[in-house]
């Protein structure tokens, strides 16, 4: 018999009105019976604080108070969680029907995992579908050659491998999820994947994916975690391993690859 788990969502929201509605719903219309929804907004003033008033009785905590950037607002959102699993959502991205359920499922049967992951759909503004996207087998290794990826809103993990890492770096500004994945598996996390959708990523004009407007600050962001990988700073002998990583990356799942040709890469895209 498998052992039940409470599952904790963390939904960071600032000035997403547009779609906080509907992130917040496809929390509150999940079929696992045991999860705690905390909401977390530092000062939106775009009507979204109203629209988490509307739900407010359904959502479990909310924090309406200045923080640091998300990273910040997720540890705070976090602080209060007692789930066994945490997983989060932002506010202008979506849980797929059942996603919660499936992934306590594969946590209650995997004693062993710490982290699960599956695909997400990307969509755009309007709920259209532009593409999929597809998680990887992760580990520290290929993500420092930047051929291991998590969708972030279809990954769930364990609150004790969350705490024994500390949460998120409340100074990375860019990519904090994949951070904490790498935290995660540097302090010997397991990691699993999952072939199924259970999330869907927003494409937007405003979002960081689409604008490319941290673009400096990601290339600082890679050579960082390359260094906290592999203990040394990135040279010219990683670009050979950098490509054949690419490669393998593309040939071990060739779907991705044929999605990819077919309809475009994800970052930099506008919708």
């Amino acid at each position: 018999m498998s052992l039940h788990l409470s599952v904790s969502i963390v939904t960071i929201s600032y000035n997403q009105a547009e779609f906080l509605e509907r992130a917040i719903l496809s929390v509150l219309e999940q079929n696992h019976e045991d999860i705690e929804y905390i909401v977390v907004d530092p000062g939106s003033t775009d009507g979204s604080r109203e629209i988490i008033e509307r739900y407010r009785d359904k959502i479990d905590q909310v924090v309406l108070e200045p923080d640091q950037g998300p990273a910040n607002g997720l540890n705070k959102g976090f602080a209060l969680a007692s789930g066994n699993v945490f997983g989060f959502l932002n506010a202008d991205d979506l849980l797929l029907p059942q996603a919660v359920s499936k992934a306590a499922r594969f946590l209650a049967n995997a004693p062993e995992i710490s982290v699960v992951s599956a695909h997400s759909m990307i969509i755009d503004r309007y709920d259209h579908q532009i593409r999929r996207c597809f998680s990887e087998p992760f580990s520290a290794f290929r993500n420092a050659y930047q051929a291991s990826i998590l969708m972030q809103p279809s990954t769930f993990f364990r609150a004790k491998a969350f705490r024994a890492v500390g949460g998120f770096n409340v100074d990375n500004g860019v990519a904090w999820d994949g951070e904490l994945f790498v935290d995660m598996a540097l302090n010997g996390a397991e990691f699993a994947l999952v072939d199924d959708f259970w999330s869907c990523y927003r494409l937007h004009v405003n979002s960081i994916t689409s604008s490319r407007r941290l673009d400096q600050a990601a290339r600082e962001y890679r050579l960082r975690i390359f260094r906290k990988i592999m203990g040394r700073d990135w040279c010219a002998l990683d670009i050979p391993i950098f490509w054949s990583m690419r490669l393998y990356k593309h040939l071990s799942n060739p779907i991705a690859l044929v999605e990819r040709i077919r309809k475009g890469p994800i970052y930099g895209r506008a919708e």
